[in-house]
C-alpha cells in the first residue's frame, strides 16, 4: 500500500534532477540500494556479484531448455 511522505524543496528538488524518467519510488530504492553497497565490505560484494551470476546463468539455462523444448518438442538430454 503507498504511502505519502513529506520532504523539504531541496530534497524534492535534487531527487527530481536524479530520477530522470523514473518514477520516485525507483529512484529512491535506487538510491536505497547504491547506499547499502556503500556499505558493503569488498567479500560481500563479491559474494553478491557471484549469487546474482549465479541467477542469472540459471535464467539462461531456464531460458535455453525452454527454447529446445519449443524447438524439439522436448528436454533435450545431452543429445
Amino acid at each position: 500500500m503507498p504511502k505519502v511522505i513529506t520532504i523539504s524543496d531541496e530534497a524534492y528538488e535534487k531527487l527530481s534532477a536524479i530520477k530522470g524518467e523514473k518514477s520516485f519510488t525507483k529512484a529512491i530504492l535506487s538510491l536505497i540500494k547504491e547506499k547499502s553497497c556503500e556499505k558493503m565490505s569488498k567479500k560481500e560484494i563479491i559474494k553478491w556479484i557471484e549469487r546474482e551470476e549465479r541467477k542469472i546463468g540459471k535464467e539462461k539455462e531456464n531460458i535455453s531448455e525452454k527454447i529446445d523444448e519449443l524447438i524439439y518438442g522436448a528436454k533435450n538430454e545431452n543429445t
